[in-house]
């Protein structure tokens, strides 16, 4: 089922479309920034959750057992801890 949900290409994407095009601005509609940031704080609670019941657990296993990217858990984790939220 491939790797999973990856939240950094999606927000990377996201930033580098709306940079990049006047039209996209111009058309996007502000309740969908809000719908992914509600996604994004979902899998931060979701990870934070995680951690606090697997001490001391790496990206990968998070990413296998929640179904996220590694590169996507790596991204949460060390946003949680530099957020001082894990």
């Amino acid at each position: 089922m491939g790797e999973g949900v990856d939240p950094t290409k999606m927000c990377q994407s996201l930033v580098d479309k709306v940079a990049r095009s006047k039209q996209l601005r111009s058309v996007t509609d502000p309740e969908l920034l809000v719908l992914f940031e509600d996604w994004l704080e979902e899998l931060e609670t979701e990870v934070a959750a995680y951690l606090g019941q697997h001490p001391g657990c790496d990206a990968p296993a998070i990413a296998a057992d929640l179904g996220l990217s590694h590169s996507g858990a790596t991204f949460l984790v060390a946003k949680l801890r530099r957020e001082k939220k894990s």
